[in-house]
């Protein structure tokens, strides 16, 4: 694959008019890639129509019956097309969207029953579930953003804080929607600190407090013990940290942010009136150009193997 005209890859969603997937879009312009979405994955174990829904795999809510979770959890991506659809791709997003269903966590937890936020997308869940374990086994270099970085925890065993308010109130806290506005008009900034300087997202920012960064998200990645993910980032929000960034620190480049970088460039873009409000152009472009060079780097050393491969025949 050229180093010129290198599309920036991304899973599939159901939501391409997204205001986060058209900043997506403009970021991608920015560092001169064209912005392909991937087609849906598909697991051979479930049944799909002629429109690509699953049949007989839901839940009145629009989550993943335990039984379909189960059959994607137990065979991965080795029974899907995940792989026929990464074939040639050196570095892929994974973009925010809808609740992740709660039947694919490692621990299965019920639904947490908040008819407002019953905002499921059961096929995205199959098709990002089965195409970042790919991923992931093969080392791939991945920016998991928001329900990305929720997937990657899922994924890897962590726990998930259903829903954000109740957790403060729980916690006897008084929480003041830091992380998302309540009336959903606009993503909210706060700031971000990085908790160690041997981390990805340190070397990529090189700071330790990242201020503005563009939030929202009702649910949060919780518990992580006994994951292989680390975490790299918090938001001391109301006096109780919330995970803002995780990594797995076993591959090259498998980073998550709970934040949105690409809404930042997105707002210096279009000029609009808040957007110095937000994390800095250079910093949010910064994650994604450090996948860009990791893509690449992947791709020249497998190219390299290969001839040497030659070579050596």
């Amino acid at each position: 694959m050229s180093s010129e005209n290198r599309p920036c890859y991304s899973a599939w969603t159901d939501e391409p008019e997204a205001y986060s997937i058209r900043c997506m879009n403009m970021m991608a312009d920015e560092t001169q890639e064209d912005y392909v979405t991937l087609d849906m994955v598909r697991s051979y174990d479930l049944e799909y129509d002629e429109e690509g829904m699953l049949i007989d795999a839901k839940e009145p809510q629009g989550y993943l019956t335990s039984e379909a979770a189960k059959l994607v959890k137990i065979n991965s991506w080795l029974n899907s097309n995940a792989e026929e659809m990464m074939e040639g791709i050196d570095c892929i997003i994974f973009p925010g969207g809808k609740d992740i269903s709660p039947t694919l966590r490692y621990e299965e937890q019920p639904w947490n029953g908040i008819e407002e936020e019953a905002d499921f997308s059961a096929e995205r869940d199959v098709s990002d579930y089965l195409l970042m374990s790919y991923c992931i086994d093969h080392d791939i270099p991945m920016l998991a953003i928001c329900r990305g970085m929720q997937m990657l925890s899922v994924i890897s065993g962590a726990k998930i804080i259903e829903d954000l308010p109740v957790w403060f109130e729980e916690q006897g806290v008084e929480y003041h929607d830091e992380h998302r506005d309540p009336e959903k008009k606009d993503l909210v900034p706060h700031s971000v600190n990085i908790l160690a300087e041997d981390s990805l997202l340190y070397e990529i920012v090189g700071q330790k407090t990242l201020a503005g960064c563009p939030s929202w998200h009702h649910q949060a990645v919780g518990d992580v013990s006994g994951t292989r993910l680390t975490v790299v980032a918090e938001a001391i929000t109301d006096g109780l940290p919330v995970i803002e960034g995780v990594e797995r620190q076993d591959r090259t480049f498998c980073m998550g942010l709970q934040f949105h970088p690409e809404v930042a460039v997105g707002k210096v873009l279009n000029q609009e009136a808040n957007a110095g409000d937000f994390l800095d152009y250079e910093t949010a472009m910064s994650f994604f150009e450090a996948l860009i060079e990791a893509g690449k780097e992947g791709q020249e050393a497998e190219e390299e193997q290969k001839e040497q491969v030659a070579a050596a025949a």
